[in-house]
This record gives structure tokens, sequence and C-alpha cells, in this order.
């Protein structure tokens, strides 16, 4: 795969400590064209699916090829407005395919996708995957966890910290191919990035195993290979019940 200059990219998935099968999915796309790029830049996607052994792996599938494809396809540039529409193609086609197949009643997956053109970050998330940057020393959460938990911090219920470990945390709001319609997370204008900024895609298995804390010291390994490889091998120290898949990206230009 083609990479341009601009970035450094490492991505790493792991069944985990014990599950059989490996229900994350991911994916890195740009353009071949060089017209193409500068119109639509480069796209991330991470998803995690849900609805039993095959129907979570089916899930995250159909929604990492179809946000991709319907995002390389879609006619314009508006970014946001691509991406959007990608997500609830994928919402649909899942929802399809579940209905001609009765055996994936209940299939699901969470998806977070961001699309960098040039110095501007834009990004579509459903589910509790979740997009971090890190800038300098400081790690910002950029999405929110649709989430039961999440709602209860939104409230005032139950405080941010104690969320973290809450036993009812992995209980979703909202998935594509769950419900009538997705409730999507979005930025009202797209985020700048800078030189050496560092963004983080990853499903649940890694950052409900490690800690925020945890995740900014192994951030501080130059080689983004290293410091996925440790990510992934924190979230199996702490146990690692649940698939772990993280996707680093560092503007280097």
């Amino acid at each position: 795969m083609k990479i341009r200059p601009g970035i450094e990219l490492a991505s790493l998935t792991d069944v985990g400590c014990q599950r059989e099968n490996n229900e994350d999915q991911y994916s890195y796309w740009e353009p071949e064209s060089d017209e193409q790029f500068a119109l639509k830049g480069r796209l991330a996607i991470v998803a995690d699916g849900m609805g039993g052994h095959e129907g979570g792996q089916e899930a995250s599938r159909i929604a990492v090829d179809t946000v991709q494809q319907t995002y390389a396809m879609g006619p314009g540039a508006d970014i946001q407005a691509l991406l959007t529409n990608a997500f609830h193609v994928a919402h649909r086609r899942i929802q399809d395919f579940a209905f001609r197949r009765p055996e994936f009643s209940g299939m699901g997956t969470t998806c977070t996708a961001i699309a960098l053109r040039q110095n501007q970050l834009y990004y579509a998330h459903v589910g509790d995957s979740r997009l971090y940057l890190l800038r300098g020393s400081v790690l910002s959460r950029l999405t929110h966890d649709h989430s039961y938990v999440g709602r209860l911090v939104e409230t005032g219920v139950i405080r941010s910290e104690e969320a973290e470990f809450h036993p009812q945390r992995h209980i979703l709001t909202s998935a594509l191919g769950a419900g009538l319609d997705i409730s999507l997370d979005c930025p009202s204008t797209p985020v700048p990035v800078q030189k050496d900024d560092l963004l983080v895609l990853c499903s649940d298995g890694m950052w409900g195993m490690v800690s925020e804390r945890e995740i900014q010291d192994a951030l501080a390994e130059r080689s983004l290979e290293k410091a996925s490889r440790k990510l992934v091998d924190l979230a199996k120290q702490h146990g690692g019940p649940d698939n772990i898949t993280v996707q680093l990206i560092r503007i280097s230009e």
C-alpha cells in the first residue's frame, strides 16, 4: 500500500486472551490519483462488531468496506458530508444483510472513521470505539461513547472517572446496523492538526484495559510500530477479554 509523505502509520489488531475469533476490522486508504488525493485526503477506520461469532465479524467487515468504498466513490469534496453519508449507507447495508440472513439478526458494529486533508481532521463515529489526539503531552478524547454509561456521565449521574470501570460501560446505545437510525458523533467544524500530533483510533478492547496515563506513556515511544505493540501487550497483560485494535497516525509535516 502506497502512503504519501506527510504521516507515519502503524496498525495492529489482536484476538486478545479470551476470544476465539476477531470481530474487529480496520483499514487505511488514500486515492491513487494525486487529483483525488487533493480532494479527499486520507481515510482510516476502526470497527468492532457484535452479534455473535460470525455476526460481529460480518458487521464490522461490511462497515469498513462500505465506508471506504462509499467515501472513495462519493461526488464532491465536502469531507464531512461524504463521511456522514458513508456511515448511513453502511448502516443500511448491515441491516439488509441481516434481513436476508435471519441467523445474523442482531448484528451490528461500532465504527470510527477519520479523514485527513491537508492540516484538517474530519471524523464520524458511532458506538464506543474511540479517537484520541495526543498533542505534546496532552491526550484528548475527541469522540463520545454511545453507551449506557456514557449517557450517565453526560447527565451527571456518575463522574467520567467512574465510567472507565463501570460494569455496564460496554452496553451500546447506538451502533451501525442496530435500530432505525444512528446517532452520529461528528465535529461541527474540522479539527486543525499540526506537525507531531498523534491520532489514536482504537476499539474498546484497548481503551477498556489501558488507562489514559498508560496510553500516553506508550505513545512516548518514537516508533509507532513499537507503541502499537506496547498498547496491545498492555491490554493483554490486564486480561485482554476482548479483541484489541489500534491505529496510530502521526502528522510528520
